[in-house]
Order: structure tokens, then C-alpha cells, then sequence
């Protein structure tokens, strides 16, 4: 297992493997990358190795071509920028695919990418100033001066993710890269400008946060710890010039983190912001504020989460709405801020063991994460909507200048949301499983192997096609150890058999297996994935009347492309009270045509009486969530009207 090292609270340090998120001290930690194999015929190990194979190298090659890595050329070069191509942040992107690379090089052990990944180091190190900045929009010869625009300027967003490239290199055995020496002088910088008697300011774009806590762990370095806890104390102060259209909440700028009641603003902001908020809530042991991150979690998962686990319901601000503001088809459910729920989500999880995490973290997963890229890896979604009303066409250069869009589309000028899901898929057997001081925990299931908390399991099932998760002890500590299974919140009627035993009915939560285990010993987890309806809270205006399908862990759509061709999706109704039946990966239900009300040309679309139903028996073919617009254009909706 590779490894690198962290402070304690003390300051001395430890041996950390190559996780994301290294919590000092605690009884929890994640898996290392290079602890769970994913078998690449899996669900996850399928698109872990789409991810090494093809997505690693499109990102690399959408930058190259639309300039993005020339310009730390440029920088370095001392030229004067006339015509800068990319937003402000598309540095940024640069180092999210440096951090995956990191992760992938540690999790394979393959030294096929080592080259790439250096020569985009070095031409990063070349454009470092002398005094640790970095960064290719401001403070150089025809932009702007540094730090001019805190509020959308995104200097320390972007240097944050440098820091997170970082980590990423030091914790899978590569404490000299030079990559990690860029990272510590940008960090030295960072502390210099806007420690104690500097700079009293915030980034725009939370970010810094996150990746000064875990690079005050992983470099042993205790004053970036305190230059994150700086940074989210005078966040909520209204510090930030707001731009036209926008607001204090916007940044999270309006109250301050450990006195608000939810997440608000732009949804992956907040999401990043508390992310690292609970990092420096753990690292200084302030329970007054993981409570209060804690209870503002609760919130927005009870009343501004989507069946999905999608966040974010308004498209003007990328952000978050009202309470119970859910609407399907204006949902706006970014990809980036499905990743950064899982790192908020995560973090509750180590600090916690609370169940809920890993809930949440799955559903995630399989209807956010999975959605947003191609089958082979080389097309995404940047919002993720639940209700498609018409299907939409590839742009024809390949870049889509909007985030909305019916098909998955190679690249966008804002383009956060591929290198994301890079960096996310190549660290992502971190999340499947944990040690918790007792033994190992089974947090997500897929077939590989996984070597946590003195176990070998090897992990045989084709989840979430089908629920049975049969694992095989290849070697177990000695005495007496404790196995943990999760058994999701919608898997009633869940069997546990341990070895040569019957069957018992568990209840959602955890299962803990306490025994002397040997080598050849079985536990089998069964999880009923059969089809079943999912009622929207009648509070979430905009679904009143409406029913959808889950299976599994998946959540299920209606596509126009399973209807036939004169039939329009707006019309169809679904008969909640006739049987749902399964099929592979999907269910088909009972439905209903509405017959559209007789009105001629010009009228409003309102009639004194409902729409009559026809064709009632309808056979309705619902399919998973993560695969829709893969067969081509299609409208779809989750949420069905009732017949």
C-alpha cells in the first residue's frame, strides 16, 4: 500500500494511506485506492476503466486544443495576454485532471500516464511566480492585477484545486513530486497574503477550504489548517462586491457558516464550502460547528434534494431553491454538485458513522455520477433534469455553450464538470468501504476485492442488476472481528445468512457479523431490488399528482424513445395501482393516454374539465435514470402523472 504522511494534533506525524480525505485522529478511515479492486466487468469497474482508458485523455485533449494549457505557456513566456482563452477558472481544470491522473497512477500502479502527467507539471511549475502564485487570468502582462476580483475571480478556487492535485501525489507514494512543491509554495503564498494582519478576504467560489485542511494533513504543515479555519470564519460577513443578478447568498457571503439553518446559493459553492467547513470543525474539535453542519445538511436533504440526490433546482444561479422547490423539468442537479455532495456527505461519514452518508453517497452515485458520461467516457452532462420536454441535438463543434442540453455533450466552455468526474471515478474505491477501529465496513457494493480492517474480501455480485452481495472471507484478523454491512434505507425485507445458516430478515441500517472468521467462510446479503413507487412529499408543489419508479438503488425514467412514434410523453399517465412488473435493469408498468381536451387554434391551454383517459392497459417501459439519451435524442420524465 502506498503511503505519505499527516499531522496530528500535535504536530508530529503519521503514515496515511492514499485516501482523499485523511481525518486526523478518529476511529474511522476510508479505503486506500490500492485497497478495493473493482472488477472491471462491474457496474463501477466497467466505468473506472472507461474513466483510465478514455476520459483521462479527452480531458487532456479538449485543454490542449482549446488552449487552455498554453496559457501557463504564455505566462511563462512573460507574454502580454491580448485574447485569454477559457473563463477565469479553467486552470482549475487543469489540476482536477492532474489530481485524477494521481489517483490513477496510485490505484493501478501504472506508469503508462507518468510522462503526460510530468510534462504538465513542468509547464505548470514554469508559469509559478517567484512568490508562490500561481494562476493565468490576473497578475501578468495584459490582465487584470491579482486578487482584483475575489468575488468571481476564482484565484484561490483554482490554486485550491492545485493543492488537491497535490495531495493526491504525496499521499500514493510521491511526497518529492515536483507538483507537490508548487502546491507548498502557492500554500506558503496563500497563508502569507490572507493569514493574520493580511488580506481580510474570501474566494468567490469556496474551494480553498477543503484543500488547505488536506494539505495541512498530508505536508504536516498546521498554519494551512489555520488559514482554513480563517477562511470560513470571515466567510457570511458580506465581505464580497456583489455583481448585478446576483447576491450575498450567492457566495454564502450572507450569513456566517455556523449560524445558518441550510444550504443556499450556488449549490456546489455551498456544497464545497461545507465540505471544508466539516474538515475544520474535526481538525479543531469544535462540535458547535460540525452540529451546525450537521443540522443544515439535514435540512436540504429533507426539503431541497431530488430523488437523485441531484442538488440544485434553479438554472439563473446554479443553485439552490426555497424549501420543497423541486421542480423536475427545471432541475438543475449540476454533476459537479453530485461530486461535491459525496465529498460533504463523506466527511459527515468519517466524523459520524452515521449511516445516512453512505445512503445518500449511493444514490448519488448511481443517478448523478453514472449519468453524466457516455458509455465510453467521452461525452457528459452538466445538468442532470429530471423531465426532458424535447429532445435536444449534439453541438456541432463539439462544445456546448450551455450547461442544459438533451444529449451528452463532448466538452462546454465551462467545463468543471468532466475532469470531476475524473478525478472522482479514478479515487472512487475510497468510498466503497472503511475501517472503523472494530473491524471493516462494507459501505457501497460492487465485485472486486477489498482489503480493509485486517480483512480480504473478495465481493461477488452483478449489484444493482440484481441484490445479492455474496462476500467471501480470504483472510480474516485474528480472534474474535466485527464485518459491517450497510443495508440501504429502501431495502425492506433485506436477508443476511451467514455461512452455512438460514436466512434473517435485517433492517435498514448497519449489520454488524461478529465472529471468528477463517478463510473459505461466506456471508450473502440479500437486497430486494424489486420495482417500487417513490411518492413525492405533497409539500413539493410542482410534483403534486405525480409518481415515480425505483428499483434497486436506481431511480427509473420514461423515455419517448419506448413509446411509439405518434405518441407524445406529456400525454402518457401512469396506473399506480396495477402491479409493477420486473425486467432487466428496468420495470414496465400499467398507463394511460390523456386525450388532449378539444380546442381550436389560439385558445389557453385551461378547460372547464380534466382530460379523459383512453387506452387504458398501456404497457409502459421504464428504464434506469443513468442511461437515458444513450439510444439518442428522447424526451423523458422520473415523475409520471397519475392515471
Amino acid at each position: 500500500m502506498t503511503s505519505s504522511v499527516s499531522p496530528n494534533q500535535s504536530g508530529a506525524l503519521d503514515h496515511v494511506a492514499a485516501v482523499p480525505v485523511a481525518p486526523t485522529g478518529g476511529s474511522r478511515r476510508g479505503a486506500a485506492v490500492d485497497d478495493v479492486t473493482l472488477d472491471p466487468s462491474g457496474f463501477w469497474g466497467r466505468r473506472q476503466r472507461v474513466n483510465a482508458e478514455a476520459t483521462l485523455a479527452h480531458c487532456l485533449e479538449w485543454m490542449e486544443r482549446l488552449g487552455w494549457i498554453e496559457n501557463f505557456d504564455r505566462v511563462a513566456r512573460g507574454e502580454t495576454t491580448l485574447d485569454r482563452p477559457g473563463w477565469q477558472f479553467s486552470d482549475s481544470e487543469v489540476y482536477k485532471l492532474l489530481e485524477a491522473m494521481a489517483w490513477e497512477a496510485g490505484r493501478a500502479a501504472d506508469p503508462g500516464p507518468a510522462a503526460a502527467f510530468d510534462a504538465l507539471v513542468a509547464r505548470i511549475g514554469a508559469a509559478q511566480d517567484a512568490d508562490g502564485y500561481l494562476g493565468t487570468a490576473f497578475g501578468h502582462p495584459g490582465l487584470p492585477p491579482r486578487y482584483s476580483d475575489m468575488g468571481m475571480g476564482h484565484e484561490l478556487y483554482n490554486m485550491g484545486h492545485l493543492l488537491q492535485a497535490a495531495v493526491a501525489r504525496v499521499r500514493t507514494g510521491h511526497p518529492t513530486d515536483p507538483l507537490v512543491g508548487i502546491a507548498r509554495r502557492a500554500a506558503d503564498h496563500i497563508c502569507q497574503e490572507f493569514g493574520e494582519g493580511g488580506r481580510e478576504s474570501i474566494c468567490g467560489h469556496p474551494e480553498i477550504e477543503v484543500a488547505l485542511v488536506e494539505a495541512g494533513r498530508a505536508l504536516g504543515e498546521r498554519r494551512y489548517l489555520e488559514q482554513a479555519r480563517l477562511f470560513v470564519e470571515r466567510r457570511g460577513r458580506g465581505t464580497l462586491r456583489v455583481p448585478p443578478l446576483r447576491s450575498a447568498e450567492y457566495f454564502q457571503d450572507d450569513v456566517p457558516v455556523r449560524d445558518a439553518e441550510v444550504l443556499r446559493g450556488h449549490a456546489v459553492r455551498a456544497l464545497y464550502l461545507s465540505a471544508g467547513a466539516v474538515d475544520v470543525a474535526v481538525e479543531t474539535g469544535d462540535e458547535a460547528l460540525r452540529d451546525a453542519l450537521t443540522r443544515q445538511w439535514e435540512r436540504t436533504v429533507e426539503r431541497r434534494t431530488y430523488l437523485t440526490g441531484g442538488m440544485g433546482s434553479r438554472h439563473q444561479d446554479e443553485g439552490f431553491g426555497d424549501d420543497w422547490e423541486l421542480p423536475a423539468d427545471r432541475a438543475y442537479c449540476e454533476t459537479c454538485a453530485g461530486v461535491a455532495s459525496i465529498m460533504l456527505a463523506w466527511r459527515l461519514y468519517l466524523a459520524t458513522g452515521d449511516v445516512r452518508y453512505p445512503d445518500l453517497i449511493e444514490r448519488t452515485l448511481f443517478n448523478v455520477v453514472a449519468t453524466s458520461p457516455s458509455e465510453d467516457g467521452r461525452a457528459f452532462f452538466y445538468a442532470n433534469p429530471l423531465h426532458q420536454r424535447e429532445p435536444g441535438g449534439q453541438p456541432r463543434d463539439g462544445v456546448n455553450t450551455r450547461a442544459e442540453g438533451g444529449v451528452r455533450a463532448p466538452w462546454f466552455e465551462v467545463s468543471c464538470c468532466p475532469t470531476n468526474l475524473a478525478r472522482t471515478m479514478a479515487s472512487l474505491g475510497a468510498y466503497v468501504a472503511a475501517a472503523d477501529g472494530e473491524g471493516a465496513v462494507l459501505l457501497q457494493y460492487a465485485p472486486g476485492r477489498v482489503c480493509m480492517g485486517g480483512f480480504v474480501l473478495e465481493v461477488v455480485t452483478d449489484y444493482p442488476d440484481h441484490g445479492m452481495v455474496r462476500i467471501q472471507i480470504v483472510a480474516a484478523p485474528h480472534g474474535e472481528a466485527r464485518l459491517r454491512l450497510r443495508v440501504p434505507a429502501w431495502a425492506l425485507g433485506a436477508t443476511l445468512r451467514v455461512g452455512e445458516g438460514a436466512p434473517e430478515a435485517v433492517a435498514a441500517g448497519w449489520v454488524d457479523v461478529r465472529r471468528r472468521f477463517a478463510t473459505g467462510d461466506e456471508v450473502v446479503l440479500d437486497l430486494p431490488v424489486a420495482p417500487r413507487l417513490s411518492w413525492p412529499d405533497p409539500r413539493i408543489d410542482a410534483l403534486r399528482g405525480t409518481v415515480a419508479l425505483e428499483r434497486g438503488p436506481l431511480v427509473l425514467c420514461l423515455e419517448s424513445t419506448d413509446l411509439p412514434t405518434d405518441m407524445e410523453l406529456a400525454d402518457v399517465r401512469v396506473d399506480a395501482a396495477a402491479p409493477l412488473t420486473d425486467r432487466a435493469g428496468g420495470a414496465r408498468a400499467a398507463g394511460a393516454l390523456a386525450l388532449p381536451a378539444g380546442s381550436s387554434a389560439g385558445d389557453l391551454p385551461y378547460h372547464p374539465a380534466s382530460a379523459p383517459l383512453s387506452v387504458s392497459g398501456l404497457d409502459l417501459t421504464f428504464v434506469p435514470y443513468h442511461r437515458w439519451a444513450e439510444r439518442g435524442p428522447a424526451t423523458m420524465r422520473v415523475f409520471v402523472p397519475l392515471a
